[in-house]
């Protein structure tokens, strides 16, 4: 069978109306499942992860392989409440697919489909991934060992759907797309006591206001001005009443940057800024970090240049792409396994992450065929 573009809406409309959390997708695996078992099992293969049970990889082998080509459509949604008012909205309290996942595993079906009918020369593994949001679902599948073997892939493509973008638009740069963030989290310990009586204290407060605005001065005076890092701390915890001196305080907070080396220079400067603080107030100051898989997105340049100009020479709509700071967890793939990430046009009045974020379903089928197109020059070029 070969999927309609009505049936392919249906499907996507299905996901939407059964999103799950990370590491929580067991109606969205199933229903996976469900749709491919009706394709053409000719040229199929699954293998599930049982340390990941809610993932699925799916290969299709190549007729002449030369090499194998991974795809990888990730499947949680996250936790907001849906306000479109749709006939086919969330079922599932305050969780939605406010990311466009549900686009993501459909494009991926899509391509699938074409596959199961018309064998590749190469050999593609469909790999469909939970726990993008949170959790790192990439970089837990890559640690266990998964992409070995049979399903060793050779080069990774996958998509992000983009709100900002025309229906249907692909979108693309060589190099860093995504930004990679890195959560940061600081404990301060001082000395509690009486608001009439600070001397006799050590006032956690004062030291939160003082390294917040410490570091901020990181990015403005210790990274060249023309590149990219954010530090953002956007939840500060401290006391319990106004006349008692605080002697503790919790400060939590993202580092985001284009590179891995600027995330790391980022990182060492936080823990000197707090090392000069604890000289200078006489205090303790943890520094906890963890980025867990969510690396920069950094395009691969030879198969990224390959991927540009197919899509500018095809019939695709194309666009050039400034990064983004935006952080996502094929990063890490992509850290191990040369690929290129781009984005896929959907034109929603609501962005990504809203309550109200409405992708144009007609961007399916555009990106299906801008993808299989490009994978059927790909897998007959003569370039390695």
């Amino acid at each position: 069978m070969v999927l309609t573009s009505d049936e392919l809406i249906q499907i996507r409309r299905h996901f939407h109306q059964i999103p799950e959390l990370a590491l929580q997708e067991t109606q969205t695996h199933a229903y996976i499942k469900e749709v491919i078992s009706k394709f053409s099992q000719n040229f199929i293969e699954y293998k599930e992860i049982p340390e990941l049970p809610t993932a699925l990889l799916v290969r299709i082998a190549g007729s002449n392989p030369q090499r194998t080509i991974g795809y990888r459509a990730d499947m949680d949604a996250l936790p907001v409440t849906e306000n479109n008012g749709l006939e086919y909205s969330s079922t599932h309290d305050g969780v939605m697919h406010a990311c466009g996942h549900d686009i993501h595993m459909t494009v991926a079906l899509g391509i699938l489909n074409y596959y199961s009918e018309h064998q590749p020369k190469d050999n593609l593994v469909f790999f469909f991934q939970p726990a993008e949001e949170s959790e790192s679902g990439g970089r837990q599948a890559y640690d266990l060992g998964v992409f070995s073997g049979k399903y060793k892939v050779d080069e990774f493509y996958g998509l992000h759907d983009n709100s900002d973008l025309p229906t249907g638009v692909i979108g693309c740069r060589n190099g860093t797309l995504f930004a990679g963030t890195t959560e940061v989290n600081v404990i301060i310990h001082g000395k509690s006591g009486h608001a009439a009586y600070p001397h006799e204290a050590n006032d956690a407060v004062v030291i939160a206001a003082n390294f917040i605005t410490q570091v901020q001065t990181i990015i403005s005076r210790n990274i060249d001005p023309t590149k990219c890092g954010v530090i953002t701390f956007g939840k500060l915890e401290a006391g319990t009443i106004r006349n008692v001196i605080s002697g503790t305080a919790r400060i939590e907070g993202t580092i985001r940057g284009l590179t891995q080396d600027m995330i790391e220079f980022i990182r060492e400067r936080i823990v000197e800024v707090a090392k000069g603080l604890e000289m200078s107030f006489n205090a303790k100051i943890d520094i906890e970090y963890n980025q867990g898989g969510y690396f920069p997105v950094e395009n691969n340049p030879e198969l990224t240049t390959r991927f540009i100009n197919y899509m500018k020479q095809s019939n695709a709509k194309y666009q050039d792409m400034a990064p983004a700071m935006t952080g996502e967890d094929f990063g890490y793939l992509l850290n191990k396994i040369p690929g290129t990430m781009f984005w896929l046009g959907v034109d929603s009045p609501g962005s990504l992450h809203s309550a109200d974020f409405l992708p144009h379903e007609a961007a399916i089928k555009d990106g299906i065929e801008a993808f299989t197109g490009f994978l059927n020059y790909r897998m007959n070029s003569e370039e390695n």
